[in-house]
């Protein structure tokens, strides 16, 4: 198992260095350990303290943590002294709809949720909730069921291949082609990613097929997927993932989901505040839970 430097070592060695100080920091909760009172983060980098790393730190309160789960993005405050530093005022990014429109995705997402019939109104799915299988079709126009990969971490994005925009569907698929190089030696082994179009009526498998090449030479491993519309609006819906037509384009959410060797989500990153560096150390560790 890859070590990850701990809070504690990092003072240890700076500790003569170091006067009382309090840093403002943000990142990706990766996990959060209430038993223990520490939290494991993906911090982006704090000037004048650290680079941007994986760090676990110790939480100053129990209530602090209260609602803290993997895949959430949090401001927080590090208070560090010559023997101790503990983490305060966290403050967790409650994310604004980052659809094209924002206001209109949302009155959009109100009124289908009121006017949808009670068999199709499932809530999204939890951290620690089974994935239901599915099956859809890849880009070589091959069957893909999700109980196939169990055993393996799935990582799990939602996009169509028209969107015009660099910060929604291209951030997405540019995230996964920077999961698929470093992970290389895993795809397919321990890590898959599915990339699911929402618009399956455009992107049938030869047009994902044109998209993957956009995205990686070798797509083994990585399955961008298409089914009927039904189907996939269902799956969408299970991921908390809604697009409505829009003058010619869709207005959209944004997710990304995480899913563990056991066929349990994970981690659901609502947005696109986090960096594929973030997104990356989620999955890794993901990967390295023994259960």
């Amino acid at each position: 198992m890859k070590c990850r430097p701990s809070l504690l070592l990092l003072l240890l060695i700076a500790a003569p260095l170091l006067s009382a100080e309090t840093y403002s920091a943000s990142g990706l909760v990766l996990r959060a350990d209430s038993e223990h009172l520490s939290i494991e983060v993906s911090c982006q980098a704090i000037p004048g303290y650290m680079d941007a790393m994986v760090m676990t730190f110790p939480v100053h309160s129990a209530a602090a943590m209260d609602g803290l789960k993997p895949g959430m993005m949090i401001d927080f405050k590090l208070d560090v002294r010559k023997d101790a530093a503990y983490v305060e005022q966290i403050r967790v990014h409650r994310h604004e709809n980052t659809a094209q429109e924002p206001m209109a995705a949302r009155q959009l997402e109100i009124l289908d949720a009121a006017t949808a019939p009670p068999s199709r109104a499932s809530p999204t799915l939890v951290i620690g909730q089974a994935v239901p299988d599915f099956t859809l079709i890849d880009q070589r126009r091959k069957s893909v069921a999700v109980s196939a990969f169990k055993g393996k971490v799935l990582a799990i994005t939602f996009i169509y291949t028209r969107c015009p925009l660099p910060n929604f569907c291209f951030r997405m698929s540019n995230n996964f082609g920077v999961l698929h190089q470093r992970f290389a030696d895993r795809m397919d082994k321990d890590l898959v990613l599915l990339s699911i179009t929402f618009d399956p009526e455009h992107d049938q498998p030869e047009t994902l097929a044109d998209y993957a090449r956009t995205w990686a030479k070798d797509d083994r491993g990585w399955h961008f997927l298409t089914g009927r519309a039904d189907e996939v609006k269902n799956i969408c819906r299970e991921f908390g993932v809604n697009a409505w037509q829009d003058e010619g384009f869709l207005t959209h959410s944004l997710h990304t989901v995480i899913v563990d060797r056991q066929g349990r989500v994970a981690a659901n990153l609502e947005g696109n505040e986090y960096t594929s560096k973030q997104l990356g150390d989620m999955v890794e560790a993901v990967l390295h839970r023994t259960r």
